[in-house]
């Protein structure tokens, strides 16, 4: 199985990222430097993660990589060490895809439902069993647009309580 590779420009997106790695069963250690003595750690499923402000600090995030394990690198994609890094990284594999995530089951989509697909992507998070906050933050919403977002929801599916949202959007998705 492929590990995961990610390159984030923000330390917030390393930090949704690693949430849903971290659900998916991956483990998560600071640092590229790998300190095993055998070379495949990818039995291990382990991401490590970190700031990249240069180039050897990315040859360290590839060498990890070279090894079996996922990494996610904080790094401005725009940058020397953000292009270098992100070359190098798409030679042992795709950048930004879970090589081991399922595909998304067929729903249906949220043009049939009354509420927006930002409010849609909100609700399935936190039907989910994501906190509001953490579903903000994986859509890059601060907590207060979030939380407008959701009073929208209900107004528009006629509910008084976030859960009461949730249940009658699960409910209507189907």
């Amino acid at each position: 199985m492929a590990a995961p590779l990610y390159v984030v420009g923000t330390a917030a997106e390393a930090t949704a990222v690693l949430r849903r790695l971290a659900r998916g069963g991956w483990q998560t250690r600071q640092g590229f430097a790998i300190t095993d003595p055998g070379w495949d750690v990818s039995a291990g499923k382990v991401v490590r993660y970190g700031r990249v402000p240069d180039v050897d600090t990315g040859a360290l995030a590839v060498l990890a990589a070279a090894r079996g394990a996922g990494v996610v690198c904080v790094c401005d994609p725009t940058s020397p060490a953000g292009l270098v890094l992100s070359a190098d990284l798409g030679r042992i594999g795709p950048v930004g895809v879970d090589p081991a995530q399922e595909p998304a089951p067929k729903q249906r989509p949220a043009a049939d439902l009354p509420v927006t697909d930002e409010q849609a992507a909100l609700l399935t998070r936190l039907a989910d069993g994501e906190t509001i906050a953490a579903a903000a933050e994986a859509e890059f919403l601060s907590l207060r647009t979030a939380n407008r977002r959701i009073a929208a929801a209900r107004k528009a599916l006629g509910v008084a309580t976030t859960r009461e949202a949730v249940l009658a959007f699960v409910k209507r998705r189907r």
